[in-house]
């Protein structure tokens, strides 16, 4: 972070804690790296996020600020996901076509990325603001801390820390984002993946009451574990590291020493079990996600999980639009196709655990799928993604739609986890996106998607019927012109 002289050719916004100097991209401006709260190092590490103070000078902000992700991902993510150094993580990039105007009172959109709570960054370039701002729309990339700093257990520090930075962020965006020119009485929060489950965890928390107005939810997993099995995961992995569970113990340790212990308990590399079957009974014994630090349900934060939260009535003021892709993680047993081609799909799903009936039926749901790898792939689709959205959605008494994302990229000739995000954002030119979509993906496809994704912002309504048990809108399929899951759910629910 630097201060600078205000250039009268770049445009300058006053906030809170001192201005701000972005760039002009066209006909909108782009801010990079704005701190919302103090560097998470020294007496603020393993701390709640406490506010920025304000600085001297004019905040250079025509550059990426630090990134709380330190090590990529992996491949299992398609997204281009940027690290930067720096100890100044918890910032916001904001795109705005109305920088300084107040009076604008345009929608606000804020960005929170996934990631597996542990990876991702809020500077990829397929979370850019400009076809947004082309369209009327305020953009909001928000960082939080991740895996162990954000959400590992300490005793004498707050729980999920990371949801607390998310809070921070939202604060800073209800102080500060009318001088963009955005409405701070309209603000939808969205992420995708993780950071679907983080925008379903703020939705549910009573303390996030207040900082919007609307929520849309790509691909959020049920996530969160209990208090009490982030106490035990936190003191075991410290007692690994021959430290005390404290902020005191963890502070000996350097940032590095902890990522390296880290990535031997979150891993999504792993190769699948031998066999499919010992796959199906992994992922109904709820193994199929490997990671240690998610939020935890128990603390002022989240003291309820989401379905209980909804079924409390918590959120039911909140416009919600969630959905899913239709093959969300069937490429995590792509590498298993081979092995297990000599394996019958209904066969190896009964032997798993599901009774053989409800096996029959869910194979025969799935016609697009033609080998048991991808058929017990798809189980983490509906048992991580689906089922949670689903039950999620009929929770709330009404203001819900739900989406369905089916069009396959002709690479893999399935729609799979992050393939949406390009259409849905209007950045069909973003860099790697023919990477996964290969050449020539459907603009008209993206304009539709993205107009859905605007009009909700700006009205609530994305133009489609709200969910009432078994409809949602179906992007990329004329095979398919209606939500209706019931039957292959139901029947990997019956289990025996």
């Amino acid at each position: 972070m630097s201060t600078t002289q205000i250039s009268t050719d770049r445009p300058t916004v006053e906030t809170t804690t001192g201005p701000v100097q972005g760039i002009w991209r066209g006909g909108s401006a782009a801010f990079y790296g704005i701190p919302f709260a103090e560097a998470p190092v020294g007496e603020h590490r393993f701390a709640a996020p406490v506010p920025r103070r304000p600085w001297d000078g004019v905040l250079d902000a025509s550059a990426p600020g630090a990134t709380p992700q330190r090590r990529p991902f992996g491949e299992v993510t398609t997204i281009p996901e940027p690290s930067f150094p720096g100890d100044s993580t918890l910032n916001v990039n904001v795109f705005t076509p109305a920088p300084g105007r107040p009076d604008a009172n345009l929608p606000v959109l804020v960005w929170i990325h996934g990631g597996g709570f542990f990876a991702g960054s809020p500077s990829s370039p397929w979370y850019d603001g400009r076809s947004f701002n082309r369209d009327g729309v305020v953009t909001v990339s928000l960082s939080y801390r991740l895996g162990f700093d954000g959400f590992g257990w300490i005793a004498d520090g707050p729980l999920n820390r990371g949801l607390l930075d998310q809070l921070a962020g939202l604060a800073w965006v209800q102080q500060n984002i009318a001088a963009f020119g955005g409405d701070p009485n309209r603000v939808t929060i969205a992420g995708q993946s993780a950071g679907g489950s983080s925008v379903m965890a703020l939705l549910a928390s009573p303390a996030a009451k207040g900082l919007f107005s609307r929520v849309i939810s790509h691909s959020g997993a049920n996530l969160a574990m209990t208090a009490q099995r982030a106490e035990k995961i936190g003191r075991d992995f410290a007692a690994g590291l021959g430290v005390e569970p404290t902020r005191a113990g963890w502070s000996q340790l350097s940032e590095d020493a902890i990522l390296d212990a880290q990535a031997a308990l979150t891993s999504m590399d792993e190769p699948p079990p031998a066999s499919a079957s010992a796959f199906v009974a992994n992922v109904l014994a709820g193994r199929a996600l490997n990671l240690a630090f998610v939020p935890a349900v128990g603390d002022e934060v989240l003291p309820f999980g989401v379905l209980e939260a909804l079924q409390r009535g918590i959120g039911a003021e909140v416009d919600l639009l969630a959905g899913t892709v239709a093959h969300e993680f069937t490429m995590m047993t792509m590498g298993a196709r081979e092995a297990w081609a000599g394996s019958d799909a209904v066969q190896s799903l009964a032997d798993g655990g599901i009774a053989p009936e409800a096996a029959t039926t869910y194979v025969a749901g799935h016609p697009e799928l033609t080998s048991t790898a991808d058929v017990c792939g798809q189980l983490i689709t509906d048992f991580s993604f689906r089922i949670p959205t689903l039950t999620w959605a009929d929770a709330r008494p009404s203001t819900t739609w739900l989406y369905d994302f089916r069009w396959p990229t002709p690479l893999l000739g399935q729609s799979v986890h992050c393939l949406e995000l390009p259409f849905a954002w209007d950045l069909l030119d973003a860099d790697g996106v023919t990477q996964v979509t290969g050449p020539n993906p459907p603009a008209s496809l993206a304009q539709t998607m993205h107009a859905a994704w605007v009009a909700f912002i700006t009205t609530g309504n994305p133009g489609w019927a709200e969910w009432d048990g078994g409809n949602a809108r179906v992007f990329g399929s004329d095979a398919v012109d209606s939500y209706r899951p019931e039957q292959s759910l139901a029947a990997s629910l019956a289990v025996n």
